[in-house]
């Protein structure tokens, strides 16, 4: 009798054995490990893409940071640095407002968007799975850090600090290289979007 069941097998115990080779497969492929979360390859490749937001962040800020301080101690107070004749020029003015010189009398309310800018890019990124996502809010991140770190350090005060601008194309508003990376990435982002981009990887169509 027993040799008869091990033969033919107890009721359930074709389904259990289903079951766990279909678990085995499933770990061997990284599609999900056997408790059903996340496979193990995934996480590092999230790491991954985590890594480099925060690397272009860092670069963006620090272009920032290196290129306002080099414009306050050797061009503030100073004529103008022509670059290509009229068309462009390194001028060092102190800009209240938001980017490009909008918005003077909102400097407080704008200082409050850039921290909740940041706030959110932080959130989103351990959803993070795209490289190209990763770049678009690494430049948001570093452009967004670079003029709140003016906001709160620069005079006339905590929050209401002037950012350095100096680059001054002709006809155009004076702006600087944070202004330029938070361009950048917005411009990104909405290209992602109509290619069905999402920061987690998928691509869909509408």
């Amino acid at each position: 009798m027993a040799e008869a069941e091990r033969i033919i097998g107890t009721p359930g115990s074709a389904g259990a054995d289903d079951s766990a080779a279909s678990d085995e497969t499933a770990a061997a492929d990284g599609s999900a490990t056997p408790d059903g979360s996340a496979a193990p390859e995934e996480r590092p490749r999230g790491r991954r893409r985590i890594l480099a937001l925060f690397v272009v962040a860092v670069v963006a800020y620090l272009l920032d940071l290196g290129s306002k301080m080099l414009v306050v101690a050797k061009l503030e107070g100073r004529e103008p640095i022509r670059v290509i004749g009229d068309v462009l020029r390194f001028d060092a003015i102190r800009n209240p407002g938001a980017a490009f010189g909008m918005g003077e009398a909102f400097t407080v309310i704008f200082t409050c968007i850039a921290a909740a800018v940041i706030v959110v890019i932080i959130r989103l990124a351990r959803k993070l799975y795209s490289l190209p996502w990763a770049i678009a809010l690494g430049l948001l991140l570093g452009g967004a850090l670079g003029n709140l770190t003016d906001r709160i350090f620069r005079s006339p005060g905590v929050f209401e600090g002037a950012v350095v601008d100096f680059i001054a194309p002709a006809h155009f508003a004076v702006f600087n290289l944070a202004d330029s990376a938070i361009v950048c990435g917005g411009i990104l982002i909405v290209i992602l979007s109509f290619r069905g981009l999402d920061p987690d990887g998928t691509v869909h169509k509408d």
